[in-house]
């Protein structure tokens, strides 16, 4: 369905009938990890009309969206999560890259558009701790406020802003459906010439 599912059809989809998004356990445990419910309350709260799709199989990564919905990669995006060094020693950071699925940036054009001296993938411990998704898995919503991102232009190129994207959730199982100009809106992603050159030095 194609607008705003109701928070009991949500809870079903997901199988979680639990309140708050990101609450941590009162003892210091881990905080939640983000899912599908979290990402629609927060649509919900800022009015943005969006679809919850629940997927024929359950994903390994964002990368198999295509073959799980039957699209060709454009329309389904994935967000990869890298470590940056920052230059003279500055701090650590991580940098998110939206690309079409299967797609991977040019590590020298990410380097260039966040001003890292050094640029590789995250460990899926780290994604994990610091965007509270699934590494796999990670949705372009809802990432930390010091976190970067990036888009590639080709995506916003290729598409009308009207037509519908799709993306990772957290949950391998549901993925999410947005127009994509909405999408770019939430995101305040940064768009790049993320082109791999011909003779390719892309990351994973």
């Amino acid at each position: 369905m194609w607008g705003y599912p109701s928070q009991n059809a949500m809870q079903g989809a997901t199988g979680i009938t639990r309140h708050g998004g990101e609450r941590g356990d009162p003892r210091g445990m881990e905080p939640k990890m983000k899912d599908a419910l979290t990402i629609h309350r927060a649509l919900l709260e800022w009015e943005a009309v969006h679809e919850i799709v629940r997927l024929p199989f359950a994903l390994a990564h964002a990368d198999e969206l295509p073959r799980a919905l039957g699209l060709p990669p454009e329309r389904c995006l994935v967000t990869r999560v890298y470590s940056c060094d920052g230059p003279f020693g500055a701090r650590r950071f991580l940098t998110g890259v939206i690309v079409p699925a299967e797609g991977r940036p040019s590590a020298d054009a990410v380097r260039a558009a966040v001003g890292a001296k050094t640029l590789r993938p995250a460990h899926p411990d780290i994604v994990n701790a610091v965007t509270q998704y699934a590494a796999n898995l990670v949705c372009p919503l809802l990432l930390p406020d010091d976190m970067p991102v990036l888009i590639d232009q080709r995506v916003m190129d290729a598409l009308p802003s009207d037509d519908v994207v799709y993306t990772a959730t957290g949950e391998a199982s549901i993925a999410l459906g947005i127009r994509a100009r909405t999408l770019y809106a939430l995101t305040h992603a940064e768009p790049a010439d993320l082109t791999a050159p011909k003779t390719p030095h892309s990351v994973s």
